[in-house]
């Protein structure tokens, strides 16, 4: 916990940037019976009955010090899923990086592992050393912040019926360059001597 509660307060580096990975999953649902569109003093009125069109997978990359977020929709959550998401995190979004400071949860697809059972050895090994990884504890998934911008996405964007991966995204992408381009940020307040007083349960005792 503290060693992610350090990394929060770093000063802000382009060159080594801090970056919170979550991932989610998005329900894809049809309308069985066409909704009726909202108009003057009438809300839109949706039937409750849907028709179920699989889960999408929603991984939220956050740059809080810099107000930056990106969002990938994919259809699975596997190990070759989220190596695709870090490739693109080190090659196309923060190429000139020296070293990618990564927040995220200990979900078993979240390891150096999944770079070497989607690519070449060469380039896993290229990928996991620009990355530094930061484990938030069991039971701690809270310590990311990427989970409050997949909370603010979840009640500002996705609470609607999609039938499709392309759907989701294009949403998505709206609410993502809006945010970016506000450079909404995320005020970080809980430090490791907060920690020390109010989770003090949590820390061996001697």
């Amino acid at each position: 916990m503290e060693d992610v509660l350090e990394v929060y307060h770093r000063p802000y580096d382009s060159d080594r940037p801090q970056i919170c990975l979550d991932e989610t999953s998005k329900q894809l649902v049809a309308e069985s019976r066409p909704s009726v569109p909202m108009r003057a003093g009438y809300c839109r009125r949706v039937d409750p009955e849907y028709r179920r069109c699989g889960v999408a997978s929603v991984f939220m990359l956050s740059e809080p010090l810099a107000g930056k977020r990106y969002v990938r929709v994919r259809s699975r959550r596997t190990q070759i899923d989220f190596a695709q998401v870090i490739r693109e995190l080190c090659d196309q979004l923060y190429p000139s990086a020296e070293k990618i400071v990564l927040v995220m949860d200990n979900l078993n697809t979240h390891t150096i592992a999944s770079l070497y059972e989607a690519f070449e050895p060469a380039t896993a090994r290229r990928l996991a050393e620009k990355l530094e990884i930061h484990y938030t504890p069991k039971h701690g998934s809270w310590l990311n912040m990427a989970e409050i911008e997949l909370s603010v996405l979840s009640r500002q964007c996705i609470n609607d019926y999609f039938e499709n991966d392309e759907q989701l995204a294009k949403r998505i992408g709206v609410w993502e360059r809006k945010r970016n381009v506000e450079r909404t940020s995320i005020d970080w307040r809980f430090t490791t001597a907060d920690a020390r007083i109010k989770l003090r349960k949590l820390y061996p005792s001697t």
